[in-house]
Order: C-alpha cells, then structure tokens, then sequence
C-alpha cells in the first residue's frame, strides 16, 4: 500500500472527545488503502494504555507524551516572537527529527494533517502535498472567548486570535486541500481570508450508527422516580464548563419549578473545579469519565447541548440522536445540523431552553423526536459517507497552490475585532 503520512495533536484514540472520535475515523478510513506513518502527542495518561491498538492500525507510530501545563508555561515564548501560542504549544524538535527521517526513509508524498498546528513539520518538505483538516476555525474560538474573561486573558485570547487566523492562512495557502467540518465554518473562514476563498472545502462529521444504536443501550444507570437530562463531554474544555455552569445555574430552577424530579446529570472525563461546585445545588451529579457514555445518553429523558461558545458538528449531538434521543441544542448550532428543527431535534436559546426541555418530559413527543433524530442519522452521518471523498482527494493530482508556502495571504483583522 502506499505510504501515508499522518500527524494529528492528539492521541487519536480512544475515540473518547470531540477531536478525537474524528481524527480517529479519519485514521482508520485511511488505513484501509494506505500504509500509514502516524505521529502525534499524548496529553492524557489515560490514553497511554491504548497505544498497542492504534499502533496496530499503523505502520508505524511515534507519540510524545506532553505535560498541558509545562506546556502551556512553555508556549507564552510565542509572545516574543509574535507567534500564536497554539503553535508554539505542539512545536517539538524530537517530532521534527521524526517527520524529517520517516518523509525520507520512506519516499513519502502524501500527507494527511489533523489540526492546522501540525502543519508546521511540513515546512521543510514543500514537495509533499497535503490534506489539512483544521476541523474548526479555532481562531475564531479564541475571539469569541475573549468578551467572557478579564484583562489580562482577554487581551491574551484576542492576541491568539489574530496570530492563529495569520498561522491558519499560511496552511491554507500551502495545502493541496483544506478542510472544515460544515459550510458554516467554510463561509467564515473565507469572511476572514478572502483571498483563500474557494480553497477550503466542508466535510460533515459523521457517527458509528452500529456502535450508537438504541440496540445497545445497556442497563438504566439512573435511579428510579428520577427525570435525567444529561450532557456529554470532556469537562476540561471551556465550552464545556460555560454550558454546563450556565445551564445549571440558569435553567435547571425553571424546569424543577415545574418538574422537581428533574436532575441534571454531567457525564464526561476530567470535570473542572466550576463543574464538580454544581454538585452542591442538590440537583446536579458530576460524574467523571465513565467506561461507557450510552446508556448515559439512551436512558435519559433527553439530552441537551447548550454550547454557547461553540460552532461545528458537536459529536454528542449526533450521538444523542444515534441513540434515538431527542437532544435540545443551542439555537446557532442548528445551522451546522444536517437535520429538520422541530422535528429531529429542537433548538433553544436563553429565553426558551427550560420550556423546550420540559416538552421533552412527555415520552410520546420526546419518542416522536428521537426517532426521527435516528432516522435522520442513518440517512446523512455515516462515516463511510462522509469519508469517501477522501480517497478521491488522494487519488487525483495536487492542484496548483495560488501562493508560495510561507507567505500569508491577506486576512481581515476587522472581522475578527468585531467578533469579540
């Protein structure tokens, strides 16, 4: 088979969080026709024991175990020499070396980079042509999280947004083919760099429909005479804790005003200090990493994501759904949603979250909902679906790149100001 390279900036496996369920279907899509070389970093001892079978689906595998704190005290370098702190953040030397030998000793020409901060091991080997996968427009992110903090984190926030929008561009303009997860975030990062416009292309996550089917709900982890509404993820990350902490605090004594056995139940690894406090109104249970996140979900009265700094496909949406769960979202992400609002999920903002929840609580309608979601799910998310343009990508001849590698193209700064 013909050899691949393959870098993304975590670990992608277990396929346990966001990022990393997508990079991990990337990886084993591609593994069917390539013989792939994988290099990427460990940043959760947890994930350490799990290196034997994603090493199997390689050729080979290179991973540094990173410390996030050592690092993130590391990466404020970039302040010095005006590079974005993400970039600095994944920068190694030992993973240079590897990426410098395994391009020569295996005659590689093609690549596949998960993050566009993994782009940065290819600048010295302008002749492979390459896939970037930058998921998301994560400069946008940091612009959107600067209004919510103080000084000195929002200047900082608003700094990274501005460097990595410059960094983003460059791996644009130097990529064979550049990917976002929906149209939505297509459109924004061309509103941003418009001289990139038509260089970057949408492709829609997907979900295991075998793996996520009702089918293998398990057994009811909720006690009885309890109405469980449940939200999903890694509890580290920002979003995360914002919609956890607000729907808390701002929704649940609505929906209890009306149902007093609803309870909020927060299932996901690596809970914050702000998340494990919720624990103290009596109706909220923080529940940490658990071995199986499904019958979480498929036991549920529904699911919610009120993500209110986020955009993209969320991966605990089509879960939810996959496991025929009606799921309310926060209303802009309804956008990213291949699906029918009203009828294979409901969209909610702060004025009508607890109404949209309390509908849910009748089982024929919140019934009604998931199994449309289901249905909806097995028509548009599969994996294999979404991936089969892939292999078409890699197959025909690079396009021509519109600008030299290491120039950047030109941005809008403004934009980005407006936004945050």
């Amino acid at each position: 088979m013909e050899p691949l390279l393959f870098l993304a900036h975590r670990l992608p496996f277990p396929p346990n969080k966001g990022d990393k369920i997508r990079s991990f279907h990337l990886l084993k899509h591609l593994a069917r026709r390539h013989a792939l070389h994988v290099g990427t970093f460990v940043d959760d001892p947890a994930d350490l024991p799990h290196l034997p079978e994603l090493a199997a689906m390689c050729v080979q595998l290179h991973t540094e175990t990173i410390a996030p704190r050592s690092r993130k005290l590391l990466s404020l370098r970039a302040l010095a020499t005006g590079e974005a702190l993400s970039v600095v953040y994944y920068r190694s030397a030992a993973m240079q070396r590897w990426v410098d030998d395994t391009i020569a000793r295996h005659r590689i020409t093609k690549a596949v980079v998960f993050c566009s901060t993994m782009a940065q091991y290819l600048d010295r080997h302008p002749q492979v042509h390459r896939i970037v996968d930058l998921v998301d427009v994560d400069s946008a992110k940091w612009s959107e999280y600067a209004p919510r903090h103080r000084w000195p984190m929002s200047w900082l926030y608003r700094r990274e947004a501005r460097t990595l929008l410059d960094f983003e561009a460059g791996v644009v303009a130097a990529a064979d083919r550049s990917l976002l997860v929906t149209p939505a975030e297509v459109a924004l990062f061309e509103s941003l760099a418009p001289t990139l416009k038509g260089r970057v292309e949408a492709l829609p996550n997907g979900v295991d429909v075998d793996f996520f089917n009702p089918a293998n709900a398990g057994a009811n982890p909720y006690a009885s005479g309890v109405k469980p509404v449940v939200f999903t993820g890694a509890m580290d990350y920002w979003p995360n804790i914002d919609a956890a902490c607000w729907f808390a605090n701002e929704v649940m004594s609505r929906i209890r005003a009306v149902e007093p056995a609803a309870h909020f139940f927060v299932v996901g690894m690596n809970p914050a200090p702000a998340v494990r406090e919720l624990e103290k109104t009596g109706f909220v249970t923080v529940t940490g990493r658990v071995d199986d996140v499904r019958p979480w979900v498929a036991h549920a009265a529904c699911a919610v994501a009120p993500l209110r700094v986020a955009r993209g496909i969320q991966n605990k949406v089509l879960e939810a759904m996959a496991l025929a769960r009606p799921v309310v979202v926060w209303h802009t992400l309804s956008a990213s949603l291949d699906a029918q609002p009203g009828r294979d999920f409901l969209a909610a903002d702060a004025a009508n979250y607890a109404e949209r929840v309390l509908a849910l609580f009748d089982p024929a309608y919140a019934q009604a909902i998931g199994q449309a979601a289901r249905a909806r799910i097995e028509r548009v998310y599969r994996w294999d679906s979404a991936l089969a343009a892939l292999d078409a990508w890699l197959d025909a001849p690079a396009p021509a790149r519109s600008t030299p590698h290491g120039s950047t193209p030109d941005v809008q700064p403004d934009v980005l100001h407006a936004r945050g």
